[in-house]
């Protein structure tokens, strides 16, 4: 160790690993935590979540975002996939955490033009504010919620503004059977299909959930090089079904992983995230052998790096210094018999002890260096008491 270094780490008796990537996350939605449970996504979604956001504020969203973003630095995630409004808020919160973020208005026109005008303005107001922010750990990317909210115009403009700026996609995709069935209905082909026809799919566009997938729209999702996001826990919180990953590994698809939002996970924990991850695949297979632990923890880490054309998700001389410190001083990780195995089904988000990012320092032995973590809990508090009365 370089005697000038300014800050020394004793790491021994745990583990450095590539910090977590949750590639499909609505940040701010942590303000909704606990509000609506046990219900189908539809139910969830047209009952509870959008009526209560149609009242949310850049107050909330920006105190949301931050509560988000301090448990994900608690939880090792370094990088984050977002997709939400308000996300000038969210881009503020994440500057002031030290993460990185990719960050994005979610587009929804239903088909009306004047609406369609107005989300495209709210999208190009985000790409320029965060231009003009600077920051080296926050991209824009393209956010049109799904092609069930989306119209064929809407996509299109998406398609042609992320080749001209070169910024990427993230969309919702193949979700549950009533949104595939609702586009074959409409368009007489299945959603990846419909979104194939608009010339919209490419390396650049993250696909959240991909449950229901067909094997013709897995080769085309594979041809096109998009990536899938697996989001377990939300999956099984709103029986959503369970995606194809097997038969997306095979076609040589690349699968990230991602949380989702915590009102339907309820947390942010990526490590729990694996072992959800792991388990569902080997119960819903019959079989132990698949999902293995070092598939499941490239997904969470070198998958999600992929995705975002990043060099990141391993440690590697030139490689982002995105890095978290796994304490494994702890019973429930010892013997260490193997490191992969142990972060993939013994470790949670509790026992990350330090997370770096773009090599600085943002959590040490458990403390939050970057936020004040009292302020915010106390905020949150605060601002979802204002929201119920």
């Amino acid at each position: 160790i370089s005697k000038s270094a300014d800050t020394v780490i004793d790491a021994k008796g745990k583990v450095i690993s590539p910090g977590f990537i949750n590639a499909h996350i609505h940040s701010p939605m942590t303000i909704l935590r606990g509000l609506a449970d046990d219900l189908p996504l539809m139910d969830w979604l047209q009952n509870h979540v959008w009526p209560i956001e149609k009242r949310l504020t850049s107050k909330h969203i920006y105190w949301g975002g931050l509560l988000g973003i301090l448990e994900m630095i608690k939880g090792g995630t370094t990088t984050f996939v977002d997709m939400y409004f308000h996300m000038e808020e969210v881009a503020k919160a994440v500057e002031k955490a030290g993460m990185r973020a990719y960050l994005s208005y979610g587009m929804v026109d239903l088909g009306d033009e004047e609406k369609r005008n107005a989300e495209i303005e709210e999208t190009l107001r985000l790409l320029d504010f965060i231009k003009k922010l600077g920051s080296p750990r926050i991209e824009f990317l393209f956010g049109p919620h799904a092609p069930y909210t989306c119209s064929p115009e809407l996509l299109k403009w998406v398609r042609e503004k992320a080749t001209e700026t070169g910024k990427m996609i993230t969309i919702h995709l193949n979700e549950t059977k009533n949104e595939v069935r609702s586009i074959k209905e409409k368009y007489g082909m299945t959603p990846v299909e419909f979104l194939d026809d608009l010339g919209f799919l490419g390396d650049d566009v993250i696909a959240a959930h991909g449950v229901w997938l067909s094997d013709e729209e897995i080769e085309i999702l594979a041809r096109k090089g998009v990536t899938i996001v697996h989001n377990p826990a939300s999956n099984m919180k709103l029986a959503s079904g369970v995606m194809p990953l097997e038969r997306l590994l095979k076609a040589g698809v690349n699968i990230a992983l991602g949380t989702d939002g915590s009102a339907s996970n309820n947390n942010l924990d990526m490590l729990e995230e694996m072992k959800i991850a792991a388990l569902l695949h080997k119960v819903h297979n019959l079989n132990p052998t698949v999902a293995d632990a070092r598939t499941v923890f490239k997904m969470a880490t070198q998958n999600g790096a992929k995705a975002l054309h990043l060099n990141a998700g391993v440690i590697r001389e030139g490689a982002l210094a995105d890095l978290v410190i796994v304490d494994f001083n702890r019973p429930h990780l010892r013997p260490i018999n193997s490191v992969i195995s142990h972060l993939v089904y013994s470790a949670n988000g509790n026992d990350v002890e330090t997370t770096i990012v773009n090599g600085k320092i943002l959590m040490l032995d458990g403390e939050v260096l970057t936020l004040d973590e009292e302020k915010i809990l106390g905020k949150a508090e605060e601002v979802v008491k204002k929201l119920a009365g």
